[in-house]
């Protein structure tokens, strides 16, 4: 697996990438999509995304993901590094703990890619 850092899209910089379906992607537009998309393509990595995300309170403890898993606690602690990096969660230490947050501002940018333009037909 590549250790090359990825890129968060839409940070320090213009509007990440038009809709899919409307404007063709540049090859930088493209590479910065699928590095995201990449991080979002193991099962593990979706189901630690969807617990992290559905969670009352808005956050989860890393000690409350472990569990979920038959898993390592260092593989874990690897897919929710490639989720960081992706722009996809936060995390924020307290005490011994780390603490986990979606950040909804790539998910909408990510429906926002995939999501037909209005009017389009089928």
């Amino acid at each position: 697996m590549s250790k090359q850092e990825l890129v968060v899209l839409g940070q320090d910089g213009p509007a990440c990438c038009p809709a899919l379906l409307t404007a063709p992607l540049d090859e930088e537009q493209a590479g910065t999509l699928a590095a995201v998309f990449k991080a979002l393509g193991d099962p593990v990595r979706l189901r630690l995304l969807s617990m992290i995300a559905s969670r009352a309170g808005g956050e989860v403890c890393v000690c409350d993901l472990t569990p979920a898993f038959e898993l390592s606690q260092p593989t874990i602690s690897h897919h929710l590094k490639l989720l960081k990096q992706a722009g996809l969660i936060d995390s924020e230490r307290r005490g011994t703990w780390v603490y986990y947050r979606l950040l909804p501002e790539m998910t909408d940018r990510l429906a926002a890619i995939l999501t037909r333009p209005a009017g389009a037909g089928s």
